[in-house]
């Protein structure tokens, strides 16, 4: 479906000024993309006009609604289309500030309910055994030491997988800690224990392969840059192994690094920081804490408790 090209420019125009005002990832450009042109499509469609501003300006309630169901019809589910609202308003919101666009129907309109699904973080005991076990997956001694490292970060630092494999050789040996680029290039600052410098020297002096400073510092068998499939792939063999449930990915290594601080006494802003999380509320549920643990981290640390 051809793009309305007067839209379509303003569209652009607003990606290019998220992308340098906001610095938002590369991925996050695309879906956005992806969900407003999706858009203008349907509206170029349903108005039978031209992709204009003017278009984008006579936008109603009775659109939004229409769009709405439309998304439905085409099998897109709660959580997605609230993604798309939101990616809409966002554009829309953008328009009312630089072109002067009567923004209230789609800022108005409300999302689709849905609920997300709590988390489900890994038990000490077993966090424990998965360290121990990983190796165990490989035949190539230093593959084992690999994938322990990173495995270990993922846990002893709470890092996702696209940021442990984003660590360059030049970042080891590693240092007491990391300045980590994250999602929407927010960096933080991660203490690094010393069993993951260890489980990462111990891959170094393994690996057989030579590196320049700025290759990747975990490497696949062939050498180049570790495909983070492969770690999922080794999670599976070692959760079947000991036994866990399917929950046990290395995503839950995340959660259960914060919940495993939190339930150690861990303060909940400090824990927001360690994971580079943008809001508070982000951290309550990615820690799948109850309210009663919250509400005894509430008595602790407010000096009118």
């Amino acid at each position: 479906m051809t793009e309305p090209t007067g839209a379509s420019d303003l569209m652009e125009r607003w990606l290019a000024s998220m992308a340098a005002l906001r610095g938002s990832a590369d991925k996050t450009i695309i879906a956005y993309r992806h969900d407003v042109a999706g858009f203008l499509g349907f509206l170029t469609n349903y108005k039978g006009a031209r992709g204009s501003q003017k278009m984008l300006a006579d936008v109603s309630t009775r659109d939004m609604r229409a769009w709405l169901a439309h998304t439905r019809g085409n099998g897109l589910g709660p959580r997605s289309m609230a993604r798309a609202l939101s990616a809409v308003k966002s554009f829309y919101d953008w328009l009312a500030q630089t072109e002067g666009v009567n923004a209230t129907a789609v800022l108005a309109t409300r999302a689709p309910k849905f609920k997300k699904p709590l988390p489900r973080p890994i038990e000490r005991v077993a966090s424990k055994k998965i360290l121990d076990t990983v190796e165990l997956q490989s035949k190539d001694g230093w593959v084992g030491a690999r994938d322990t490292a990173v495995v270990t970060l993922l846990y002893g630092c709470g890092l996702r997988i696209s940021e442990a494999l984003s660590l360059k050789r030049s970042d080891a040996p590693l240092a007491q800690s990391l300045r980590i680029t994250g999602k929407g290039n927010k960096e933080r600052i991660v203490p690094v224990l010393p069993v993951a410098r260890a489980a990462v020297d111990t891959y170094i002096n393994l690996c057989p392969y030579d590196q320049a400073p700025n290759d990747a510092l975990f490497l696949g068998v062939r050498g180049g840059p570790l495909n983070p499939r492969q770690i999922q792939k080794v999670m599976e063999q070692t959760r079947m192994q000991l036994g866990l449930p399917s929950t046990a990915t290395p995503h839950a290594l995340r959660h259960s690094f914060a919940t495993h601080l939190l339930e150690a006494g861990g303060d909940l802003r400090t824990i927001q920081e360690l994971l580079g999380h943008a809001s508070l509320s982000t951290t309550q549920a990615y820690t799948a804490v109850d309210q009663a643990r919250l509400m005894e981290v509430y008595r602790k640390t407010h000096p009118k408790a």
